[in-house]
Parts: C-alpha cells; structure tokens; sequence
C-alpha cells in the first residue's frame, strides 16, 4: 500500500514492481502535502506528516481487512529516533520492533529494525534493485536528516557508538525491545 499526495510521488514505478513480484498495490490519494506544507505552513512538518501517513495507512489498512502492518524502519530509523526524541524532546524512547494499537486492533510489525541501513543499502546495490526516489519537500533539510548526520559522526568518532545505543535501548527494555 502507498500513500500518494507529493509531487514527484512515481506509482508507476511502484505499480511496476508489484507487477513484478505479484503483489497487489493499493494507491491512496491524500492531500497530505496541501494540509501540512499549504494550509498549515508547518515550521516542523515531519510529525504531523507522519501522523497523517499513519491515520490513512491504518484506515486502509482496515477497510482491506488487515490486521497488520509492516513498516520498513531500520536500525539507523530506531538510533535516529532515540537521538531525535532524546535531544528535541528530552525523552530517551524510540519506537518499537512491534506495537499492538488498541484502537484499530492492528498491529505493527518492522522486521528490518535490526538491520542497519548500510546493509540494506549493499544488498539492494547488490540484487541490483531500482529504489524510488525520495518525494518529502524536507528531504536533506530536517531534524531526521540532522540526526542521521550526527549518528554517522558519532560512529566515525566513537566505533562502539550504535552498539552502545542498541545496547541501552534493549537493557532498558524501550517499547518492547530485548537483548
């Protein structure tokens, strides 16, 4: 399933790849780019994006007769989020691998979430896979992306840095994470 509402959003090349493995693809329609960036002149768009995005994939999501989602977050989504919320917020929490939303009665599954991106990265590079291009106007402009640049400082400057993230996160038992 996709969520189409920016500009340069290519269906044809999702529709082609779900062609390609025989898996059906449901294409919404959102206004999601007018609301956020248009009407509301959002300074900080990502978290009310985000929440758009995940209101109408749950609404698809129960109008096609699911009862789970599967969210492609990686190791670096999880690490990012951490720093983002520890530092933007003051609150140590990330998402979790799994989480049971009472109200829809879906759950959300990311079975990437201990893989980092780089290996994802060799493996699409490798299996020569084509990769959609971004379509988020804050693309390479936001806080995501700040977070994303430091955690590849922090590794440079300090090795055991990602593990020790990961290492603190499943010690403390975040959202359901274990060693």
């Amino acid at each position: 399933m996709s969520i189409h509402g920016f500009s340069f959003f290519d269906c044809h090349f999702l529709q082609k790849i779900c062609d390609e493995i025989q898996v059906p693809l449901i294409i919404e329609n959102s206004n999601i780019k007018q609301i956020v960036f248009d009407i509301r002149k959002e300074k900080r768009p990502c978290s009310l994006c985000a929440n758009i995005r995940r209101g109408i994939l749950n609404s698809v999501a129960i109008r096609e007769g699911c009862n789970k989602i599967a969210l492609g977050h990686n190791e670096d989504d999880a690490l990012e989020t951490l720093l983002m919320n520890l530092f933007l917020t003051g609150n140590f929490s990330t998402f979790s691998p799994t989480s049971y939303m009472d109200r829809s009665k879906m759950t959300v599954i990311r079975p990437l979430i201990y893989t980092p991106e780089i290996e994802i990265r060799r493996w699409i590079k490798r299996e020569n896979i084509a990769v959609m291009p971004k379509t988020c106007p804050m693309d390479g402009v936001s806080k995501r992306e700040y977070s994303k640049d430091l955690l590849k400082k922090l590794s440079k400057d300090i090795p055991m840095c990602r593990a020790n993230l990961l290492g603190v996160i499943k010690r403390n038992h975040l959202n359901g994470w274990h060693e």
